[in-house]
């Protein structure tokens, strides 16, 4: 008895963009993810907070000696036990991909696009959620005393004679890109309807008979 194929529902154009897509992810593990740049008087040229999907990078040093003047928790991998488990995350996913491109299944892939999703929504709010507690749960015993806060992960604020930038950088942008290829691959008019775009009629003159005036 013959085992039934697998249907492929995915035209081959869906599967080079999903392959595209898994590189993509596995290249934004090797760029960082999200900055923070600090601006005072007597740093000019500012100091940053770099994160990477694996690790910390910047000036970190600098920056946990001057919050400890605020009272804040000093910043470090080993505050973040994230950094063991995201790059983990990312191959997985990036894997699912492969296995979805050659698979060309349009229900493997909305599931890994949906899974892509919530990690995104999940990280954000863990993001939130460090941002809150290193920003509100400061030391009452330090030298300077300052209202507690919430840094924003977007944008502009100012913390005593301190200017922040908050921003995304190149790995996020890549992840976007990834979201872009998913959902072209699942969307495209080839996938929605499983057939290749037909090629235009090409019209041909009549043929001329023998005789006939021309």
């Amino acid at each position: 008895m013959k085992r039934a194929t697998p249907k492929r529902d995915l035209p081959p154009i869906s599967m080079f963009s999903l392959l595209l897509a898994a590189a993509l992810l596995i290249g934004s593990l090797f760029l960082p993810w999200w900055s923070m740049k600090f601006y005072a008087p007597q740093y000019p040229e500012g100091l940053n907070i770099i994160v990477y999907p694996t690790g910390l990078a910047g000036e970190i040093e600098i920056v946990n000696g001057l919050n400890h003047y605020i009272g804040m928790a000093p910043f470090s991998e080993a505050s973040f036990p994230e950094f063991r488990v995201i790059p983990y995350l990312v191959i997985g996913l990036a894997l699912l991909l492969v296995v979805a491109a050659f698979v060309r299944s349009r229900k493997l892939l909305g599931g890994v696009l949906v899974l892509f999703l919530v990690g995104g929504v999940v990280g954000l709010l863990d993001m939130a959620r460090w941002l809150r507690q290193f920003g509100t749960n400061l030391d009452p015993t330090a030298p300077i005393d300052l209202e507690p806060f919430v840094p924003p992960i977007l944008g502009k604020n100012t913390i005593a004679n301190f200017t922040t930038y908050s921003m995304f950088s190149w790995g996020a942008l890549l992840l976007l890109a990834v979201i872009g290829l998913m959902a072209f691959a699942l969307w495209n008019k080839q996938a929605r309807t499983g057939q290749p775009r037909p090629r235009p009629a090409v019209a041909h003159p009549a043929p001329v008979k023998d005789g006939q005036a021309r």
